[in-house]
């Protein structure tokens, strides 16, 4: 089954746009806008959220885990 992700659009009076993708983490958060902002041109600033980093810790941890008991 397909994951979706939805994407939030804020284009403000100075026309400033800024996107917010929601229901994705880690690197499914960029890819889903990935050609929207090639086609609009310069990045003025990316704010990472929180559930970019989601699963990192598991990551790390479960690494970690593994570098011990070969230590070892």
């Amino acid at each position: 089954m397909a994951e979706y992700q939805r994407i939030e659009y804020q284009i403000g009076k100075d026309g400033k746009i800024t996107e917010r993708v929601i229901d994705a983490s880690g690197n499914s958060c960029l890819q889903p806008t990935q050609a929207l902002e090639e086609a609009l041109g310069e990045i003025e600033s990316r704010e990472l959220l929180p559930e970019y980093y989601e699963g990192e810790e598991i990551l790390t941890t479960d690494n970690l885990q593994r570098s011990k008991s070969i230590n070892n």
